[in-house]
């Protein structure tokens, strides 16, 4: 069957709250290994919750749960890729890839979520996902990705798109304002455990004002933990590996620019008192 590509829009209103102006924190350069793509994993399950403001001149907010083997090599949030200046992210080191990337100047991020592909194709007919994060920010995703199926959260000063690609269709899914959680379905999905169970209390509770505006979300990251069966930090068994929740980014895209904060988790998988004093702080990850 030949790739489809599809266009769709999805949505409901929430209130919000002020912010202030945004930015772009990263860590020290450090020279990375060579790009080298493979057709495995760079990003596990993983959970995004975003929030598209109902107002002009307001930016998105974006809490991103990164889930992976803890035994894959990856790098915080810093520029690794040399042949994309004014990009940074989050690296995989085994693909050379990126789980996050974001282009300041374009005012752009993008986060990668694993999601099932159907298609017959085999492991020497498709390339890492890995490029699939660096190729959105700069404008250059193509429409039937040569990758395993995947979900793609765009941000831009002017919202957010959700790209879904199965192997075989690709949707694109423009958010409407309000909160919203990505996780290996569609948006919203409510047969996904976590984003059934948890989704109306991220809009309950809302986002906080000024630069602590994910206060309240990670409230919620914390209750989750009580229920292993919809937790938002994961410890899987997928594909004969064990993916757990290993970082937390939060992130903020307006007009003014791109903030990103991200916090390690002390133990993958598991609730970590001090994860608002890392993004409090703007701590980068480190290297692992």
């Amino acid at each position: 069957m030949a790739p489809v590509f599809q266009v769709d829009a999805i949505g409901r209103r929430a209130d919000l709250g002020q912010c202030r102006a945004a930015r772009v924190t990263a860590s020290i350069v450090r020279a990375p290994a060579p790009l080298e793509f493979d057709p495995g994993s760079v990003g596990g399950m993983c959970t995004v919750v975003i929030d598209v403001p109902t107002g002009s001149g307001q930016p998105v907010r974006v809490l991103a749960v990164r889930d992976e083997d803890r035994h894959r090599p990856w790098r915080g949030f810093g520029p690794w890729w040399p042949e994309q200046p004014g990009v940074s992210g989050v690296r995989d080191d085994r693909a050379g890839g990126a789980w996050l990337a974001v282009d300041a100047n374009a005012r752009r991020l993008a986060v990668l979520l694993n999601r099932e592909d159907v298609s017959d194709r085999s492991d020497e007919e498709v390339v890492s996902r890995g490029g699939i994060a660096l190729q959105s920010v700069a404008g250059t995703l193509p429409q039937t990705p040569p990758t395993r199926g995947f979900n793609l959260v765009e941000v831009d000063a002017d919202g957010a798109t959700v790209v879904e690609w199965d192997g075989i269709v690709a949707r694109r899914t423009r958010l409407a304002p309000g909160t919203h959680m990505i996780a290996h379905h569609s948006p919203d999905d409510p047969s996904t455990p976590r984003v059934g169970r948890w989704l109306q209390d991220f809009r309950r509770v809302g986002i906080a004002e000024g630069e602590d505006w994910w206060e309240p979300w990670l409230g919620i990251v914390a209750a989750s933990t009580a229920d292993p069966s919809a937790s938002i930090l994961r410890r899987d068994a997928h594909d004969d590996v064990v993916l757990e929740s290993l970082l937390v980014c939060a992130a903020t895209v307006g007009a003014e620019g791109v903030d990103v904060r991200e916090a390690v988790l002390s133990e993958p998988g598991e609730w970590d008192d001090a994860l608002a004093d890392q993004l409090r702080a703007g701590t980068p990850a480190r290297p692992q």
